[in-house]
């Protein structure tokens, strides 16, 4: 099987970029390991915020139909259910499919892989009841299933509050949410919501360790000083009997390093990074990266990066040229702007140092 552009991960970045270039005339193949598209907008019940161009106020799985429903329009050819295991020689995909492996030739790659849940180990980390908050937040909004009565949240990024909120809100109790550092790091309106809904946001504070034989039974958390060491005497106990970790995100970048992509280590932006210019093009020429696998930032970026992307590799194929040099110009613009602020600042010098060592 052939195909010009090859997008691995049907998630925003993926279904955003596969739309871009099969808008430009490119033939698509976008390939995902789960049954259904979209990406972690399915789980998301919340709205977007932003401007209307960012598809401010519709809520996470409204925007994945609409790109779905987009797709399907433009034809691009979906494979689900299909795990890409490795990239060999010159942009050859090894498939596995429900039918067994097949191989995939494309001329263009572009990764939109994800990212993968971190994690913190402590006492009794591996007992039943300990999970990511994306797999919470999969239980609840995908699968409709509670995950506990009673939680500890762990990390006040958007993913902690948020998720803590939509815990709230499928009937759980959250009973506390514990962060390592000093200050909040996701937004303060995100923030307020589970505070007025009687939940404690205690800062400077981690876990010490899980209760129980077979399952979480209980959580006992302590203080924690500048350094992060745990202060004696400061510990409480909670009756819980699930401890959700939204400790951040780590780049899905095995494909990129199979491919013999150069990367750069960036801890603001979730850990190694494949290097990639302007055009989200890496080192390997011919393959890009958009989305988490590019550095952990929010889906609305994923989304600008995958149009990017997707945009960028048609062009490479010969389409619409004229058009890509002004449409990049323009989501290069509103990338800038979702990046402003106190929370995107950090992210906009990182990729900055990320763009200073790709080749020109």
């Amino acid at each position: 099987m052939d195909a010009e552009v090859a997008v691995v991960g049907a998630g925003p970045a993926g279904l955003s970029a596969s739309i871009e270039a099969a808008r430009l005339g490119a033939k698509i193949v976008l390939i995902d390991e789960n049954g259904k598209p979209g990406g972690q907008l399915f789980k998301q019940i919340h709205k977007f915020f932003g401007s209307m161009e960012h598809l401010a106020g519709l809520r996470g799985y409204d925007i994945g139909n609409k790109l779905w429903q987009r797709a399907m329009e433009l034809k691009i050819n979906v494979m689900l259910n299909t795990t890409v295991f490795g990239i060999f020689g010159d942009k050859t995909l090894g498939l596995l499919t429900t039918m067994g492996s097949e191989i995939l030739r494309a001329q263009r790659i572009i990764l939109a892989t994800g990212g993968s849940e971190n994690t913190i180990a402590f006492p009794g980390w591996t007992l039943p009841g300990v999970m990511g908050a994306g797999a919470a937040q999969t239980l609840i909004n995908v699968h409709r299933v509670l995950p506990g009565k009673r939680i500890l949240m762990v990390g006040s990024g958007n993913v902690g509050l948020i998720v803590s909120y939509q815990l709230l809100q499928a009937g759980a109790e959250v009973v506390a949410l514990v962060e390592a550092a000093p200050k909040i790091g996701g937004y303060r309106v995100h923030a307020a919501k589970i505070q007025r809904a009687g939940v404690p946001i205690m800062v400077s504070h981690t876990v010490k360790r899980a209760h129980g034989r077979d399952y979480v039974e209980a959580a006992t958390i302590v203080r924690v000083d500048d350094d992060l060491k745990m202060i004696p005497g400061t510990e409480k106990t909670f009756d819980v009997d699930t401890i959700c970790l939204a400790v951040g995100l780590t780049p899905l970048s095995e494909l990129a390093w199979m491919s013999g992509c150069k990367f750069i280590f960036v801890p603001t932006l979730g850990g190694h990074v494949p290097i990639h210019n302007e055009d989200l093009e890496t080192t390997v020429e011919g393959i890009y990266v958009a989305g988490d696998i590019a550095g952990i930032e929010e889906a609305s970026i994923a989304m600008e990066e995958g149009r990017l992307a997707g945009i960028a590799a048609a062009e490479s194929l010969g389409y619409a040229r004229e058009e890509a040099t002004k449409l990049k110009k323009e989501i290069k613009e509103r990338v800038q702007q979702l990046r402003r602020g106190p929370f995107g600042e950090d992210r906009y010098l990182a990729k900055q140092r990320i763009m200073k060592v790709a080749p020109r």
